[in-house]
């Protein structure tokens, strides 16, 4: 296996040698006919496939993620402590963040609820029972979300586009904010087109209820199945909702884009930062120790929260490595960090949530 992450991983790999792609509903539906002649249109969709801004190459592959053994510490060793929260009753004179582990999130704000890269089917993939969640994580369901005004997601890799989770939401989302092409996967899925914008890089869309979203770079890829990569745009975000501005970095290397962000869009009251799941195997594609508090000083964030860590194992490093890198770095730069249990709601302008609950090992 050569390739990062659950855009096909072992799960999709087993499952594609076994039936198919065409044959599993879940592994989503490519751009084609039309939708495809408009991609071909991009200026970063080249030689049929998306392009990062700087474009690199993984490094050959050190160990096969089936076989190798790995440190006792990749899953938590008790469950994750979590708060069960009513989020129907969530405050809004500010933003309000409950994250959900991963880089599920809900965001209530007084323009609407914004719900990003929901995962609650308890397993990344294809293939249940192979990638699962971590105990504390799995407490929280598409049955206990409100009203959806968006649904924003960053890219089509299975641990942040999730068909076991959006069909059960789908009757229930308002609008569906995507990348380029990702929208072929949610009309197979039987989502009305009419309720999906999609944007490439630097684009925008107000919602009636006047929530601003930007899709802006990332350095990542897409692939839902192994001979297809890179058919589907990824993408970070800015959120402007009134007076506040938020911003959300999806899966994405480091890189020049995040102070080109922060120069353009900045200042951010609050940056989600992908934190975890970094490997040698994909060295470009997710951020490394210390740059995501690097990427939040870029971005000209006031606040960090770390994402996409404390839910799933899907690179070789300790389950709570990430958070524990994390905060000395963060301190050096003098960036402050905002760590929230699972469900447990913050409200942009409180203190931040800095109890350390991870370190139980």
């Amino acid at each position: 296996m050569t390739r990062s992450c659950l855009g096909i991983g072992v799960a999709a790999l087993l499952l594609t040698a076994i039936t198919g792609c065409g044959m599993v509903r879940s592994m989503g539906k490519d751009p084609s006919g039309a939708e495809l002649t408009k991609l071909e249109a991009l200026p970063n969709f080249k030689d049929g496939s998306f392009e990062n801004l700087a474009e690199r190459s993984d490094s050959t592959i050190r160990h096969n993620l089936i076989f190798h053994h790995r440190p006792k510490t990749i899953r938590p060793s008790h469950e994750l402590p979590w708060v069960k929260t009513d989020l129907n009753a969530l405050p809004d004179p500010a933003p309000t963040i409950v994250w959900f582990g991963h880089s599920s999130l809900l965001i209530k704000t007084g323009e609407g609820n914004i719900l990003i890269d929901p995962i609650f089917s308890n397993h990344a993939g294809p293939v249940p029972g192979l990638i699962t969640a971590f105990p504390g994580t799995k407490h929280y369901h598409a049955a206990d979300m409100p009203p959806i005004d968006v649904l924003i997601i960053s890219h089509d890799h299975y641990d942040h586009l999730d068909y076991r989770t959006l069909i059960k939401l789908k009757d229930r989302i308002k609008m569906a904010v995507v990348p380029m092409g990702v929208g072929s996967d949610l009309v197979y899925w039987g989502f009305d087109p009419k309720k999906i914008i999609e944007l490439n890089w630097s684009q925008s869309t107000t919602l009636p209820g006047g929530l601003q979203i930007t899709a802006t770079p990332a350095q990542h890829r897409s692939n839902r199945s192994y001979s297809k990569e890179n058919k589907t745009l990824w993408a970070s975000y800015v959120i402007q909702a009134g007076k506040y501005k938020l911003f959300y970095s999806g899966d994405s290397g480091y890189g020049p884009h995040f102070k080109q962000i922060g120069q353009q869009y900045g200042p951010f009251d609050l940056a989600l930062l992908e934190c975890g799941q970094y490997s040698p195997n994909w060295p470009w594609t997710h951020l490394w120790l210390g740059q995501t508090a690097q990427a939040a000083v870029d971005l000209q964030a006031h606040l960090l929260q770390p994402v996409h860590w404390a839910k799933f194992v899907e690179a070789d490093h300790p389950w709570n490595e990430p958070i524990e890198k994390l905060m000395p770095a963060a301190a050096k730069l003098n960036v402050q960090v905002n760590v929230p249990r699972i469900g447990e709601p913050y409200t942009l302008g409180d203190p931040p949530k800095q109890k350390v609950w991870w370190d139980f090992e």
